[in-house]
């Protein structure tokens, strides 16, 4: 693993509500979610912590949030204001390096490897990335500091809200041996139930398994976990990066066996579909797909050009994919393609989602710290 790059990951804490809050002091400290009517069938794209105290979450449906929390203040969104405060935030994160990656409105990947200012430390780097953030936009941002992609992102939610960990090259192997499988990029509710099978709780115990053996287990899987355990992600920080899709996917602990099995997974994915939409800020959508893995391995995508992506398109396009083999499912997806950024230009489209091709409109349409080196510096966080 090469120890010379130093990544940050930057994560807006509750992004959406934080905004509101910001602009509206009065909802600190109430409940506070953002999200679709229950009435509609809506769900959940983000909440302050004194929601989450009550056990709301993203991706949770609106009605079930409502009664676990009967006086939760519930808004819309303003996605105006959202990408107004993202591109504030970008511009922050490129003044500190130009190799940015954004994933969504509230987080991105920086570079800073290269970077001179602070004497070249990643810990005072992401200390006044904290600080700017807070200062200009008025948003706190978790900032987790380390080597790779990976272990960048896992920082970044350890000590969450308003957190700051680093994880210098010579951490790295303490920080890793009890690190649970769980939090590796990749491993879901079905993989996790695998590992535990086999007694493998922890990259520790994942380290002591021959790479010949996880891969007879998990296929090319098993060389990913091979080497997340091990600390190596050679992945590197990609600037023009182009979302074309957004998609919610599961692989099941045991296979559906059935196409009335396989609909009946189709509402959640939707709606956890639907909050990773919103926290894309709506883009314009240009089609659907669904996306079917069999017990035989061999894959399945459907896609629908232009058509409205409502529950009833993904309905029939499973039906399609699940005609063309018949077997048990063991991975089952739903997905929506973006409008490129040239058909945007060229169609003069504006940059939120049109009335009648937003992914509010159609989903309600379908119901559905010690001391490091000086050039890392020492862990800290802004708790």
């Amino acid at each position: 693993m090469a120890t010379s790059r130093k990544i940050l990951h930057a994560d807006c804490d509750c992004f959406y509500a934080a905004v509101e809050m910001r602009d509206n002091p009065a909802l600190r400290e109430v409940p506070l979610a953002i999200g679709g009517r229950a009435e509609g069938r809506g769900v959940i794209s983000t909440c302050n912590y004194p929601a989450r105290a009550y056990g709301i979450h993203s991706a949770m449906p609106t009605a079930r949030a409502l009664r676990l929390c009967p006086h939760l203040t519930l808004l819309p969104g303003d996605f105006d204001r959202y990408r107004e405060a993202s591109r504030q935030l970008l511009a922050i994160f490129q003044e500190l390096t130009t190799i940015v990656e954004p994933l969504s409105l509230d987080e991105a990947f920086l570079d800073v490897s290269d970077v001179t200012r602070f004497s070249g430390s990643a810990t005072w780097m992401a200390r006044w990335l904290k600080a700017e953030c807070l200062r200009r936009v008025g948003i706190t941002v978790s900032v987790g500091a380390a080597p790779t992609k990976f272990l960048a992102k896992i920082a970044s939610d350890w000590e969450k809200p308003d957190g700051l960990t680093v994880i210098a090259p010579t951490q790295v192997d303490d920080f890793l041996r009890e690190l649970p499988v769980t939090k590796l990029h990749g491993v879901g509710p079905a993989t996790a139930k695998r590992l535990e099978a086999l007694e493998i709780a922890t990259c520790s115990d994942l380290q002591r398994i021959p790479i010949e053996r996880l891969l007879q287990e998990f296929g090319k899987f098993g060389r990913r976990l091979f080497e997340l355990a091990r600390g190596i992600d050679d992945r590197p920080v990609r600037v023009e990066r182009e979302r074309k899709s957004i998609s919610a996917e599961v692989t099941f602990a045991s296979d559906l066996q059935s196409l009335i099995q396989c609909r009946a997974e189709l509402g959640p994915l939707c709606q956890r579909l639907e909050a990773r939409i919103a926290r894309h800020g709506e883009p314009p959508l240009a089609g659907a797909f669904v996306k079917v893995r069999f017990d035989d391995f061999t894959l399945t995508t459907l896609d629908s050009r232009g058509a409205s992506p409502s529950l009833d398109t993904y309905f029939s396009l499973l039906e399609q994919a699940w005609a063309r083999r018949k077997r048990p499912v063991r991975l089952l997806g739903v997905g929506v393609r973006l409008v490129s950024e040239d058909a945007r230009r060229q169609l003069s489209l504006p940059l939120d989602a049109t009335a009648g091709n937003s992914a509010a409109t159609w989903y309600r349409c379908s119901d559905a710290d010690r001391t490091s080196p000086p050039n890392w510096g020492d862990r800290s966080s802004g708790n």
